[in-house]
């Protein structure tokens, strides 16, 4: 708490002046930002005032900068009559700038009368650099003096500020020389304060061998006083130039002043505007009499500075360096040594600061009474401290005792003081600990920001990005990039309470920079973990069992003596061979990206989140977001599908590639904190749509549309067959041999591995796109059997008449096509049937106990349960990739083909119709050369034995769409097709005959492939004897040909 203090011996100059300082000071820093935004608004074509690039004012302006501060008001100039009009605009939109400009002068009226030392020096350079950052500002005049003009038009006198503001604007024109003039009466206080920093600066600038020999920072030189607290001195800035009289008297300012200018080529003004210290002064001592010697010394020290300076500061980085990370090392090991040496810290992060700062800017552009009283105060509030408030979470605020002791140096640093501060230095230093140590307990994050505060960097953004991609290509210092985005997060404390304007723009800086980094640090990760799994993919693809062809070949070639390839052929590698060192020093590429994704990651991981400007930063999130867009396109980049050659990568490969980079990714999170999983999942059931959330395609539409449009096709054009007993699409001979071969495709292996990748639901996908092509033939088949409806309903009633029935059937149109889109039906149930039941394997593996329970729930529905009900336990059944007796897919995609011109009874009739045509056209398939049936592939060559599967599910689909008895249909399909087969056993023509036993094998199977019809009901339409002698025929036929 502040201790009052009574006035009666102060003089009226000296009363409060640690209250003063403490508040101009803070003002001073207000105000160079409110005059540095000017200049930059100034600066920019787009933020400048438009009044200032108006072509119609241009020479009202330039009339305005010619006659200031004097303007001619009252005479009618042509050159201002212009402004007249703009007036009111004028005064509302410049009032911001002016005014700031009154507030420059206000501050420099109150900055002149006080003298201190520390705050004191603080405040002349902050009235220095604000007085030096007005005059660059060019539009200073024309701002001031459109203002005053419209301010007259308006009021019809001159702004009561106008003519001191006008005077001092043209007073400073070269600002140092003027206040080189204005602080001759202080030079005395000045260089007092001045000459008190030679025991202090001096060891601001020594060498780095100088700090490395004195141990700097060190906390295990000298274990002994490890546990003692660290003690300060205060430390001040430089300003010779304004009191240069000291120069040529006192030697000691001399050489601190030569210091100053070995050590730096520039100094900063405020953020990014830097001032040239060597030429400046150099210009200013020039034109003083009896000043030739300072000239020659200000030469010497330019030549100094630049050559040796740079180097100077390099080699106290290097120590500063291995200082910091020494000091992190020991206080990591021990924290219970950060208390007492917590001034280490921020004297290191003070030097790391200045270092970087220094980089940046030259590599671019009192009475007795009242002591006792304060005293007293010092006392009361450090005994009234325990360790109880500590235990109870009291909030500590000793913002008060710090300006007491800011009072009492005051006081006792006046002239004529009965208690001075300099004859009680041990008082001094004891208080200025506890002062430091006040600041450890309330004022931590402003003591951070003090010593370490970076946000200079936002107003050297270029550099700023450059030396963040310097280091993310580095691999050495990539772990160190998220530095970049933290220094964001200081880019608001360069903010200041006076200018509110800029926040925004320097808060969305801060943002865009910060996501910027984090965006360009995660992409970097993302193409190292991309180049590790493209590597990890190649290494699985040698594990393929393709690749053991060659390995196999020559093993037996060698077992039989047999010499096969050329002479000097290098043998291939084995799988393995990358993993053999010869020598630890052997690095593989494999090892240079583990290792850079390993600094990457640390730096990812360093931080779970950051705060910038309110706005919340997860560079984790980044990562993930990037995994999951660069894993989508990886995996459908893998498929290696061309449109324009239909080609694509076998499922079983891509299932092995997807695993192999799964393991990748699963190995980042021994890197970097983050749900794998998550990314897993989002991704890999996107891949099981049709497109994912960017509307891209999946491999689920590519495996579909490549089945479909190429496999599924060439078996329509008679290139592939249907091979039951391989359970597996097979190339038939032809004169145009196809590009794949389908076998490698469509096996067993080959269809599990598509239901792996396509999941259940890009498996229902598949059926879908199955059933649509269905749904369209039998939409054709509905409009051939409509064309010959009349002959098809008097054959359904004659089939017991055989002479009748052959007068019918040479009446019936498209007997060919129905048979063929029957056929094509077959095929693509089979296809599903395939398809199905690897997804029964799979699911079978993953969730066995589900699975068991949904067939269980299927084997045992009543008969008499409603055909609803039914459906959607075939639908539960059908998605777990079990057979059902009604294929609900075929249901939906059939119901929806539905026509309103036609009656249900019509419908109904159509399809008991289809089913009649397809049963008297059979017997036309005995003359096809390709029926004939095969019993090594337990099938035909034409695929007709594919019917079976298309009758039965067509037949319970259209049936159960029309609520028809599917038994009594089929038997009756049954008695039709025998009835028309066991006609043509009674032709003597060969060529109609030619594979009449391959075609009677249809018949048992249709009976096998039914959960309808029985083998006893075949038995009664047709003589078992024949389906037996059929059998023997068809495999005494296959003897020759297979020997």
């Amino acid at each position: 708490m502040s201790a009052t203090l009574s006035r009666g011996s102060l003089q009226p100059g000296q009363q409060k002046l640690a209250e003063k300082f403490t508040i101009l000071n803070d003002r001073g820093i207000g105000m160079l930002t409110r005059v540095y935004n000017i200049k930059k608004a100034c600066g920019d074509p787009k933020a400048k005032p438009s009044y200032l690039i108006d072509k119609n004012l241009e020479s009202a302006v330039k009339f305005i900068v010619r006659k200031f501060p004097a303007v001619e008001t009252r005479n009618n100039n042509q050159q201002l009559a212009q402004l007249q009009k703009e007036k009111s605009e004028i005064l509302k939109n410049l009032a911001l700038y002016y005014f700031t400009f009154v507030d420059v002068m206000e501050f420099k009226v109150c900055t002149v009368n006080f003298d201190l030392t520390k705050n004191y020096l603080d405040l002349v350079v902050t009235y220095t650099n604000l007085m030096m950052l007005l005059s660059r500002i060019e539009e200073r005049k024309a701002i001031i003096g459109l203002y005053n003009y419209a301010h007259e038009m308006t009021h019809g006198s001159s702004d009561r500020e106008y003519p001191r503001l006008g005077q001092m604007i043209v007073d400073y024109e070269n600002p140092l020389k003027k206040m080189m003039e204005e602080f001759v009466p202080h030079g005395k206080s000045l260089s007092d304060a001045l000459l008190s920093l030679q025991m202090v600066y001096p060891r601001r600038n020594l060498s780095a061998d100088q700090w490395r020999n004195a141990q700097l920072l060190s906390l295990i030189s000298a274990p002994s006083t490890m546990l003692n607290p660290a003690q300060s001195d205060t430390v001040s800035y430089l300003g010779f130039i304004l009191c240069h009289g000291v120069l040529n008297s006192d030697q000691a300012a001399l050489s601190l002043w030569k210091l100053a200018l070995q050590s730096s080529t520039c100094l900063c003004l405020f953020r990014d505007e830097v001032f040239h210290i060597h030429k400046a002064a150099e210009d200013l001592f020039i034109n003083i009499r009896g000043y030739n010697k300072r000239v020659n010394d200000i030469k010497e020290c330019k030549e100094q500075a630049l050559s040796h300076a740079g180097l100077m500061h390099r080699e106290r980085r290097k120590f500063l360096r291995s200082a910091l990370k020494e000091l992190a090392t020991v206080l990591s090991d021990q924290p219970g040594l950060l208390g007492p040496k917590a001034l280490f810290v921020f004297m290191a992060l003070s030097f790391a600061r200045d270092e970087i700062i220094w980089l940046l800017r030259h590599n671019l552009s009192v009475c007795p009474e009242d002591e006792s009283i304060i005293m007293s105060s010092f006392v009361n509030t450090m005994t009234s401290l325990g360790v109880k408030q500590v235990e109870d979470g009291d909030v500590f605020d000793f913002r008060g005792m710090r300006l007491d002791w800011f009072r009492l140096q005051a006081y006792t640093s006046v002239s004529k003081a009965s208690l001075g501060i300099a004859d009680h230095r041990e008082l001094g230093k004891m208080m200025n600990t506890i002062i430091f140590h006040t600041k450890m307990v309330d004022s931590l994050v402003e003591m951070l920001v003090e010593t370490s505060d970076l946000s200079i960097f936002c107003f050297y953004s270029r550099a700023f990005e450059k030396m963040f991609q310097q280091c993310l290509e580095l691999p050495s210092q990539s772990r160190h990039s998220i530095s970049f985005p933290l220094l964001c997060t200081h880019f608001m404390s360069c903010t200041h309470e006076l200018c509110p304007e800029e926040r925004h723009h320097i808060g969305d800086r801060s943002l865009s920079l910060c996501n910027m980094f984090l965006d360009e640090m995660a992409k970097q990760a993302r193409n190292l973990i991309t180049d590790i799994c493209t590597e990890q993919c190649t290494l699985s693809d040698q594990l393929l069992p393709k690749h053991c062809a060659k390995t196999i070949s020559q093993a037996v070639n060698k077992k039989s003596k047999k010499q096969t390839g050329k002479k000097g052929e290098p043998e291939r590698e084995k799988p393995g061979v990358e993993s053999m060192r010869k020598n630890r020093l052997l690095v593989t590429n494999l090892d240079k990206l583990h290792t850079a994704l390993s600094e990457l990651c640390f730096s990812i991981n360093y931080v779970p989140n950051m705060v910038i400007w309110e706005h919340t930063f997860t560079p984790r999130e980044y990562l993930t977001s990037h995994l999951e867009i660069r894993f989508t396109k990886s995996i459908v980049g893998m498929t290696m599908y061309n449109q324009a050659t239909q080609e694509i990568a076998k499922p079983s490969e891509l299932l092995t590639s997807v695993r192999a980079y799964m393991t990748v990714l699963q190995s980042i999170e021994n890197y970097v904190q983050i749900d794998i999983t998550r990314v897993f999942n989002n991704v890999l059931l996107q891949q099981t749509q049709h497109l994912d959330s960017h509307g891209e395609p999946t491999i689920t539409s590519l495996y579909t549309n490549w089945y479909l449009e190429t496999l599924l096709r060439q078996v329509s054009n008679g290139h592939i067959a249907y091979f039951p007993a391989m359970k597996a699409f097979v190339n038939l001979p032809t004169e145009n041999e196809l590009t794949f071969n389908a076998e490698e495709y469509s096996d067993i292996s080959e269809m599990r591995s598509l239901s792996e990748l396509l999941g259940p639901y890009g498996m229902k996908f598949l059926s879908e796109s199955l059933m649509w092509h269905i749904s369209s033939q039998v939409a054709e088949l509905k409009k051939l059997v409509v064309d010959n409806v009349e002959v098809l309903t008097q054959m359904r009633t004659s089939f017991d008449k055989p002479g009748e029935m052959a007068a019918l059937f040479k009446k019936l149109s498209s007997v060919d096509s129905v048979l063929k889109r029957m056929t094509i039906i077959g095929v693509i149930l089979s296809f599903r049937s395939l398809a199905q039941e690897a997804l029964r394997d799979v699911l079978s593996c993953h969730i066995p106990f589900l699975v068991s329970s949904v067939e269980d729930f299927k084997d045992h529905i009543p008969r008499e349960t409603d055909m609803k009900v039914a459906m959607n336990v075939y639908e539960l059944s059908s998605a777990a990739g079990l057979p059902c007796e009604i294929d609900p897919a075929l249901v939906v995609a059939l119901s929806s083909q539905k026509s309103e011109n036609i009656s249900p009874e019509e419908e109904y009739k159509i399809a008991c119709l289809l089913m009649v045509f397809v049963a008297v056209s059979m017997p036309t398939l005995a003359s096809n050369v390709m029926s004939q049936y095969s019993p090594a592939i337990e099938g035909h060559c034409n695929n007709i034995h594919c019917l079976a599967k298309a009758i039965n599910q067509i037949a319970a689909a259209l049936f159960t769409i029309h609520k028809g008895s599917i038994e009594d249909r089929l038997k009756e399909f049954l008695a039709l097709a025998s009835s028309s087969l066991l006609k043509i056993g009674q032709e003597t023509d060969k060529t109609t005959t030619r594979n009449r036993e391959s075609v009677y094998l249809l018949l048992d199977m249709i009976v096998q492939e039914s959960p309808f019809l029985t083998m006893d009901l075949l038995e009664s339409c047709f003589p078992y004897v024949l389906l037996r002698n059929a059998y023997h025929a068809v495999y005494k036929q296959s003897v020759p040909s297979s020997t």
